[in-house]
């Protein structure tokens, strides 16, 4: 069994590898289907299907991960991303998109949760080891220090990668096209180059998963395939009825459907907001893809100053958890008020106060998360904290996916100003 500092080392590696081929294929996934013919309305089937199936597969991946282990449905979920990124850098139909939509969904549920449950279970694996099979510490675990720091560094290496993936992937194809290395016509183009980029990527995370996460120790005999797939429901049930019968645990969980609606909002309506500014669809897409990335750089930051606000505050394990979490949602929730704000400027400066807003909300959302997922995990034991952690995903899909119509026909009827105040007050 490898010690807490190089599970946090392998968990950072994989947070990275998790994120980078989304982060490659963002800037250019819209823009790949409308030059295969897909119309915007095929683009929102796809988009559906995917938010759909992410929502139906995420608790029971969850709950297999629970039940077979983190390793396998981390590489399972590495496989299926190759998988559909290959294919959709040759994809021509709108069928072929909807499938690979489907196999995108599943890759994101398998990946929600293993990589940051192991690296928990890792460290108490560890702690219990130096402690001769005992906890080292009570309260918030074996050693809240070291998975503050873990958690905090995989998050911050997780947007890293999707802001250096997002830039890569914007830029790569314009690259290409003028160099002359893949005709604009044809089954291969340059907008397919991030996708067969981020297929390396996804090859880079199988390996790194079943090379470099050895599971800890179970106690009792391995279960057979027939055990495995009855134990999966009873897991599921028992994380989902751990998830709102503790009452901190639940509040915890609660606050993801507040985030979900928060970025749905900027992403739903960014875009069409810097179409306005700049009136001209092209230059949006540019400048969103530049926003996109200062925004997944600002998680990264606030992220590594996580645990430095923890301390900052203080408190106790936990209460220094809530206070942080508690901090970081007020300081993003104040950067998208001021985004509602700008919505009166034009030119530039609404640009600039896009970009100032994106930077202010991220930071404070790299500042909360870490300690979001330590509370989680200090009310989760080993045999439901994948599921928890699955719970928590599901709720942040579910408040985007239930606030998209709401506030889109709220900017619709008036602006995006009262939708954006609308979402910074939930918040």
């Amino acid at each position: 069994m490898i010690d807490a500092r190089a599970a946090r080392r392998r968990f950072v590696l994989i947070s990275a590898l998790t994120w980078l081929p989304r982060g490659l294929g963002l800037p250019v996934m819209v823009l790949l289907m409308e030059v295969r013919g897909i119309g915007l309305a095929g683009v929102g089937l796809v988009f559906a299907v995917y938010g759909i199936a992410v929502a139906s597969l995420e608790l029971p991946t969850g709950g297999l991960a629970d039940v077979i282990g983190r390793r396998t449905v981390l590489a399972a979920s590495a496989a299926v991303t190759v998988g559909a990124v290959v294919w959709m850098a040759f994809a021509t139909s709108l069928w072929m998109f909807v499938a690979i939509g489907v196999l995108n969904a599943l890759a994101r549920a398998l990946s929600s949760g293993p990589a940051e449950a192991w690296y928990v279970d890792a460290v108490h694996a560890a702690a219990a080891t130096a402690g001769g099979g005992k906890r080292a510490s009570g309260g918030g675990g074996p050693d809240a220090g070291e998975l503050r720091r873990g958690l905090a560094q995989g998050n911050a290496a997780g947007s890293a990668a999707l802001a250096v993936g997002t830039l890569v992937g914007g830029g790569l194809p314009l690259v290409i096209a003028l160099w002359g290395l893949l005709p604009d016509r044809g089954v291969l183009v340059p907008l397919s180059a991030p996708m067969l980029l981020a297929a390396l990527a996804g090859a880079g995370q199988l390996a790194v998963a079943l090379l470099g996460m050895p599971e800890p120790e179970r106690a009792g005999e391995r279960p057979r395939f027939g055990e495995v797939l009855r134990d999966v429901p009873a897991t599921v049930g028992r994380g989902a009825r751990l998830g709102f019968r503790d009452g901190l645990l639940a509040r915890v969980l609660l606050t993801a459907a507040a985030l979900g609606i928060a970025l749905n909002a900027i992403e739903l309506l960014t875009p069409g907001r810097l179409a306005d500014l700049t009136g001209n669809p092209a230059a949006a897409s540019t400048w969103y893809a530049i926003v996109a990335a200062i925004g997944f750089a600002a998680v990264s930051v606030g992220s590594a100053l996580g645990p430095w606000v923890a301390r900052l505050l203080g408190g106790g394990e936990t209460t220094d958890a809530g206070r942080t979490a508690a901090t970081g949602a007020v300081v993003a929730a104040v950067s998208l008020g001021g985004l509602a704000a700008s919505a009166s400027l034009d030119g530039t400066a609404g640009i600039a106060a896009a970009a100032l807003a994106y930077t202010g909300m991220f930071l404070g959302l790299g500042i909360a998360d870490p300690s979001r997922s330590e509370l989680m995990h200090s009310r989760a034991s080993a045999k439901e904290r994948a599921t928890v952690l699955s719970v928590d995903s599901l709720l942040l899909q579910a408040g985007g996916a239930l606030s998209a119509i709401g506030l889109g026909a709220l900017a619709a009827h008036w602006s995006v100003a009262p939708a954006w105040w609308l979402a910074a007050a939930t918040l």
